[in-house]
């Protein structure tokens, strides 16, 4: 493991600099748009802004990297998502943190699609697993990480913005610095979303509420923290549980995920998390309760987001898998556009509480399509099914490709030994 982490640390490093830079940015853009006096409204439209922005970005990155090549496209991007980031507090206004957010959100899909065509093409069949998953456990403790930087300044000033900057500035260097050009990346065209509802209904639509949420939780959940009276250094804490918690389960609802009907797992864990809602839905403010809520919430989310991808893949042959992928990726766009929107409106009609009424009832869908689709459908056999995918929601449709590719070796390995 520590060979084939030693290959891609540069990678690694660099990954997590960008988190900690982008994890910045999403907090501290509910902190002072509340000191700024912006409604949730207001902060749910920007947060969406980000969302297109990184839907474009994850579907015009691959021809810009055709025409110029990675590294050319990879360093105008970090330079603008830099820019991008400094900008913010200099022009604290609506009409100028939409189109700022955009262009970060287009920025970082863009870098994410560099990144991870560098880090497949260092891979090699054998340990392509291994290195996806320290890839995506570095992003996750980025966005962590960078809930505890922002205890140590204050939003109201331009400082943590500056260091968001000068993260992300910097995370390129050991990047850049390291790794060799490698041919054009190539994703493949998404599956039409009628073809694809038809061949995995509930993996199609599951991962359209999961957008929902997935953009609820990262974008809103600091706007709801302000709107409760948290301090700071409090909704710093409780964002990074909303991620800490998919630390934890990811492995556990992996290995479930291995060995078990998988719509049957699906119901649980969005019942799970819509139970997690619902205790945060009645916490009464209390914050012991909050942190328990968000670690449950966040918890499911990721592990979820892999589920649906092994599900789908499930019912498709291997020619169809990377179609079906960049399917997947666009539908969880669309959601994780329309999932603030949502929230932001039920937070202005019903207060604080509206984040997580918008939560459970997501979650609650979900639970009752998987537990519908069970009644319509037989279940795969275990020993059919396709390894389980350790990605998160952010990944790009190359490093979801080079997932289902390794999934499909896998699987194929094990038959052969058997």
């Amino acid at each position: 493991m520590i060979s084939v982490l030693g290959s891609v640390w540069a990678l690694l490093l660099g990954t997590l600099l960008i988190m900690l830079g982008n994890g910045m940015q999403f907090t501290l853009i509910g902190l002072r748009g509340d000191i700024e006096g912006f409604s949730a409204g207001t902060l749910a439209i920007i947060t969406s802004g980000y969302y297109i922005g990184f839907l474009s970005g994850a579907r015009v990155t691959p021809i810009l990297i055709r025409r110029v090549g990675h590294v050319r496209v990879f360093a105008a991007l970090g330079s603008f998502m830099s820019a991008g980031l400094i900008a913010l507090p200099l022009a604290a206004e609506p009409w100028a943190w939409t189109p700022l957010r955009l262009v970060i959100g287009f920025c970082m899909a863009g870098v994410y699609v560099s990144a991870e065509s560098w880090l497949n093409h260092a891979a090699t069949n054998e340990s392509r697993g291994k290195i996806l998953s320290a890839y995506m456990i570095a992003q996750t403790i980025g966005i962590i990480g960078a809930q505890w930087l922002l205890t140590l300044g204050d939003a109201a000033t331009s400082v943590l913005f500056i260091v968001a900057s000068i993260l992300v500035s910097i995370s390129f260097a050991p990047i850049l610095l390291s790794v060799t050009p490698t041919p054009a990346v190539t994703v493949t065209q998404p599956m039409s979303l009628k073809r694809l509802f038809k061949a995995a209904p509930l993996g199609t639509a599951g991962t359209f509420f999961l957008g929902s949420i997935y953009a609820t939780q990262s974008g809103m959940a600091a706007v709801f923290g302000t709107q409760i009276g948290m301090s700071a250094p409090q909704i710093a804490l409780f964002v990074a549980m909303l991620f800490a918690g998919a630390l934890f389960l990811q492995f556990p609802i992996g290995w479930l995920s291995d060995n078990m009907d998988r719509r049957k797992l699906i119901f649980g864990s969005a019942l799970l998390g819509a139970v997690g809602c619902g205790l945060g839905l009645v916490s009464e403010m209390r914050s012991e309760l909050l942190l328990v809520a968000a670690f449950v919430a966040g918890g499911v989310t990721t592990p979820l987001y892999s589920l649906f991808l092994a599900y789908t893949n499930d019912d498709l042959s291997p020619d169809e898998m990377p179609a079906a992928s960049g399917g997947l990726v666009f539908i969880f766009g669309v959601g994780a556009i329309g999932g603030p929107l949502l929230c932001g409106w039920a937070m202005q009609l019903i207060g604080p509480n509206g984040f997580w009424l918008v939560l459970t009832a997501t979650f609650a869908m979900i639970a009752a399509y998987a537990l519908y689709r069970m009644t319509q459908r037989a279940s795969t056999p275990v020993e059919e099914t396709e390894a389980y995918l350790n990605i998160i929601p952010t990944a790009s449709p190359v490093a979801i490709e080079a997932a289902t590719a390794w999934s499909v070796e896998n699987v194929e390995e094990k038959q052969a030994d058997a």
